[in-house]
């Protein structure tokens, strides 16, 4: 089973923000109709999941996270 996590970026509120709303690194919108992105959520096929405010911090524990997989550790720590 191939084991997949991707991201989703989310308003304050807990909305989706659309793949299609550009955001600065800080996360300021590029679009008009966004309030900006608050936070950046990974949740594994396997179950785990990682949330926080900085999308290249949850991307860095996603790839860290799918890498175990691919090392064949079924039940990795959550980080």
């Amino acid at each position: 089973m191939a084991y997949r996590a991707p991201l989703t970026n989310h308003h304050a509120d807990g909305t989706l923000c659309p793949v299609d709303h550009k955001h600065t690194s800080s996360g300021k919108p590029l679009h008009t109709d966004c309030p900006g992105r608050a936070y950046t959520r990974a949740v594994c096929s396997c179950g785990w999941e990682k949330e926080e405010s900085g999308k290249g911090y949850v991307n860095e524990c996603r790839n860290r996270h799918l890498a175990s997989h691919a090392q064949g550790q079924n039940a990795p720590s959550a980080v």
